[in-house]
C-alpha cells in the first residue's frame, strides 16, 4: 500500500521532471490505488490473502464430499448438472448465500463427483434459462458427446509431484533472455503439439541455445485455436488443445530442471465474446464482469472488456494470477495488450508524441490501478517473479517500482525496435540507413525503466506480414538455402539476419526476446487453420529439421544465434547500458563499449573498412573474441581472431590500432593483460 502518495509522486517527478505538469493526475491514480487496496484487503493482512478466490470458488473436495461455489449476481435460480446426474437440469439446485450473488451447492460423498466428469451450470434469469461453464473451472474441453465446450472435474487420485523446490521462488532470472513459444505449433507435424512433446523435444533445445526463460503463449483456454490464445474463455483452465493440466505441470517442472524460467503470456486485457463458453453474460447480464454498453467491447477485436473498477472483477483477475503462480509454478507474466487496457480508445491511432496524451480524459485509471495491484500481488507471491508489459505508448512510470509512483512492471517490451527494423527493410536501401537514428531506436528508454529488446516476435511472423529473413531474401528463400548454392541475395540476407539480431541483442540493456524458429530464419509464416486455408496446419508448425539436417544454411543461423546468446550470458552483459564510441553515418559503422568489450558493426552492404582506427589506451593489448564472419556461421574467416593488437600512438587519432572490418560483419574486441 502507498502510505505516502505525495512522497512517491515526488520520487517519480525527480526521475522524470517532465511529469511535473501532471502531478495532480499522478496523485489521482495513486490515491485511487490506495483506496482500492484498502477496500479489497479489508481486515486481511495482505493482498495475497485477498487473491484466494480460486480456493473458495469452483469445485473443492471436503471432508464429507464436495462443495461448489459461483458468483452469479444476476441469476434467479442456478442448477448444477453433468455426468454425475445424467445431465438433469433441475435436480441439483444451488443455494444463494448472500445478496451479492454467491451461490453454493454441497454434494455428500467423495464419489459424488469423479475425476474427468463433465459439468455445467443451468442458469435462470428473466424467464430465460441457459447453460454456462463455471468461471473458476480448472479444465474445459469439448464434450465428445455434445461437441460443446464443458467444464471437467480435474481431481486425479495421485496429485502431480513437483521436483523443482530448489528452483521455483528461489532462483531469480539473472540474464533475461526470453524464448517466446507456442506449444501447439512447436511441432514439425501438421497438427497440434502437446505440452509433453514441447517439454521433451523443445525445452532441451531452448536450454542448449542459452535462453534463460520460455514465454508460453495461448495457455489459457481458448476454443478458437486460430486466435493464437488471445480470445480466452476459461481463465483458470490450461488449454486442452495441448493436453491436461498435469501435462502443463510436467512441462514447467521439466523447464525448471533445465534451469529455465517459465513466463505466462497472460490475457487480462480482454476476453472472448462467446456466450455459454466464457464469461460473457455468465449470469445473463451484460455487465457482470465487463463494462456495459459500447465501452464493454473492443471495436477492433470484437471482444469483451473487463470492468476493472468492480471489486468482484479484481478478485477474479488477481486470484487468477496467484493461481497460475501457486498451482503451476509460473515464474512471471507477460501482460498482453497493456496499451489497450490503459486508454479509453485503446491507443488506436495515437502516436503518443505529447505527454498530455498520457494524462487526458482518455486514460483508464481503473486499469492502471489494476495493473499496479497485479504487480504488487505477483511480487508478493514470488519476490523473484518477472513481469513484462506489452505496452507501446511509452506510458511514464510503467516499469518503475510502486513506491516511486510506478505501475510496478519489471520490464516493458521495446516494441519500437522491430517496427523500426521493418521500416528500414521495407522503405530504404541498406546504404541509406541512418546510423544515429538506428542507435537511438535500439537504446532509448524512459529514465530508470527497463526494456526488453527484440528484432522480431510472433507479430512479425504472422501471415500478412514477413519475418526479417523473408524481407531480406523473399522468393530466393525457396531455392537459395542449400549450402552449395550462393547468390548475392542470399549472401546478403544471411549476413544482415545475423547483424540485425546481434546489434539488437548486444545493445539491449535489460533483456532480449526471440520467437521460436526465428533464430534460424524459419522460412514459413504463421497461418493457423481456418476456413480460408482449408483448415490446414501446414503453416502452424515449426520445421526444426531445417536447422538440423546439415546441408542447409539454416544451421549457420542457428549456430550463430546460439553463440551470441551464450556470449552475452558468459560475459554477463545484460544489466549495464552500452556506451557509444563511434557512430559513422557515411561508413555505416556502429561502435560501442560494454563491460570493457568493444563491439564493432559494419552495416554497409559493400564497403569494407580495411584500416578502421580503434581508440584505446596506449600499449593496451586486444584480441578478437567474437566474429560474425566465422565459417560455422556461413562467413569467410576474414577476421583474424588469433592476432594480438597493440595500441600505439597515432599523430592524427591518438593511441589505438587499425582493424579490418569487412562489409556486413561484426566483431568484438577484448583487452588482454
Amino acid at each position: 500500500m502507498l502510505t505516502y502518495p505525495e512522497r512517491a509522486c515526488e520520487r517519480l517527478l525527480h526521475i522524470d521532471p517532465n511529469l511535473s505538469a501532471f502531478k495532480q493526475d499522478i496523485l489521482l491514480r495513486l490515491n485511487r490505488a490506495n483506496d482500492t487496496m484498502k477496500r479489497l484487503m479489508g481486515d486481511k493482512e495482505d493482498l495475497s490473502a485477498f487473491a484466494d478466490g480460486y480456493m473458495y470458488f469452483g469445485f473443492h473436495r471436503t471432508e464429507t464430499g464436495w462443495v461448489f461455489r459461483e458468483w452469479l449476481p444476476g441469476a434467479e435460480k442456478v442448477f448444477l448438472m453433468g455426468d454425475f446426474n445424467g445431465w438433469k437440469k433441475d435436480t441439483h439446485p444451488l443455494k444463494k448465500l448472500s445478496p451479492d450473488g454467491v451461490w453454493e451447492i454441497r454434494l455428500e460423498g467423495h464419489d459424488a463427483l469423479k475425476h474427468q466428469q463433465f459439468v455445467k451450470l443451468f442458469v435462470h434469469r428473466d424467464g430465460n434459462a441457459f447453460e454456462r461453464v463455471p468461471a473458476y473451472i480448472r479444465r474445459a474441453v469439448l464434450n465428445p458427446d455434445t461437441h460443446v465446450l464443458a467444464g471437467q472435474i480435474w481431481a486425479p487420485e495421485t496429485p502431480f509431484e513437483w521436483t523443482d523446490g530448489d528452483f521455483y521462488k528461489h532462483d531469480p532470472i539473472r540474464q533475461t533472455l526470453i524464448y517466446e513459444a507456442h506449444v501447439g505449433m512447436a511441432t514439425e507435424k501438421e497438427g497440434i503439439g502437446t505440452y509433453r512433446e514441447f517439454a521433451d523435444n523443445i525445452l532441451p533445445r531452448v536450454a542448449d541455445l542459452g535462453y534463460t526463460a520460455v514465454q508460453l503463449m495461448a495457455i489459457q483456454e481458448h476454443p478458437y485455436y486460430a486466435s493464437f490464445g488471445y480470445q480466452v474463455t476459461n481463465f483458470f483452465a490450461p488449454s486442452s488443445h495441448f493436453g491436461t493440466p498435469d501435462d502443463l505441470r510436467y512441462l514447467i517442472n521439466k523447464a525448471h530442471e533445465l534451469g529455465l524460467h517459465v513466463l505466462l503470456d497472460v490475457v487480462h486485457s480482454h476476453a472472448s465474446a462467446n456466450e455459454g463458453e466464457g464469461l460473457n453474460k455468465q449470469d445473463g447480464t451484460d455487465g457482470q464482469y465487463f463494462l456495459e454498453g459500447g465501452r464493454g467491447w473492443h471495436i477492433a477485436w470484437n471482444t469483451r472488456l473487463f470492468n476493472y473498477g468492480k471489486t468482484e472483477v479484481l478478485h477474479f483477475l488477481l486470484s487468477n494470477l496467484k493461481y497460475w503462480q501457486e498451482e503451476f509454478h509460473f515464474d512471471g507474466f507477460r501482460f498482453d495488450g497493456v496499451t489497450s487496457m490503459i486508454y479509453e480508445n485503446h491507443g488506436l491511432g495515437e502516436a503518443f508524441t505529447d505527454y498530455r496524451l498520457y494524462f487526458s480524459m482518455n486514460t483508464d485509471i481503473d486499469a492502471l490501478v489494476y495493473l499496479t495491484l497485479a504487480n504488487a500481488l505477483i511480487h508478493q507471491v514470488n519476490p523473484y517473479a518477472l513481469t513484462v508489459a506489452e505496452e507501446m505508448s511509452g506510458m511514464p512510470g510503467m516499469c518503475l517500482p510502486i513506491g516511486e509512483a510506478g505501475i510496478g512492471f519489471d520490464d516493458r517490451l521495446a516494441m519500437g525496435i522491430p517496427d523500426y527494423w521493418i521500416k528500414l527493410l521495407k522503405e530504404s536501401r541498406m546504404e541509406d540507413w541512418n546510423m544515429g537514428k538506428l542507435w537511438y531506436e535500439l537504446t532509448t528508454a524512459r529514465p530508470r525503466e527497463k526494456n526488453i529488446s527484440y528484432a522480431e516476435s510472433h507479430d512479425q511472423a504472422l501471415v500478412g506480414d514477413k519475418t526479417i529473413i523473408f524481407r531480406l531474401a523473399d522468393a530466393e528463400m525457396y531455392v537459395g538455402m542449400d549450402r552449395i548454392y550462393h547468390s548475392p541475395v542470399i549472401d546478403n540476407a544471411i549476413d544482415y539476419h545475423k547483424l540485425i539480431r546481434f546489434v539488437t541483442l548486444s545493445s539491449a540493456k535489460d533483456g532480449y526476446l526471440n520467437f521460436m524458429g526465428n533464430e534460424f530464419g524459419h522460412p514459413e509464416w504463421i497461418d493457423f487453420p481456418r476456413e480460408g486455408n482449408g483448415w490446414s496446419y501446414k503453416y502452424a508448425r515449426r520445421q526444426w529439421s531445417l536447422s538440423e539436417n546439415g546441408y542447409l544454411k539454416y544451421s549457420w543461423l542457428n549456430e550463430f544465434d546460439k553463440d551470441i546468446i551464450h556470449f552475452m550470458r558468459e560475459n554477463e552483459l545484460l544489466g549495464e547500458p552500452a556506451e557509444p564510441l563511434w557512430i559513422d553515418q557515411q561508413k555505416k559503422l556502429i561502435v560501442f563499449r560494454r563491460k570493457g568489450l568493444i563491439f564493432l558493426f559494419n552495416l554497409h552492404p559493400s564497403v569494407s573498412q580495411t584500416d578502421y582506427f580503434v581508440s584505446v589506451p596506449l600499449k593496451s593489448r586486444w584480441i578478437t573474441v567474437f566474429s560474425s564472419d566465422r565459417k560455422q556461421y556461413g562467413g569467410q574467416e576474414r577476421i583474424d581472431e588469433q592476432y594480438v593488437y597493440i595500441a600505439k600512438s597515432d599523430p592524427n587519432y591518438g593511441p589505438g590500432f587499425t582493424y579490418y572490418l569487412p562489409a556486413r560483419s561484426a566483431a568484438v574486441l577484448k583487452e588482454v593483460k
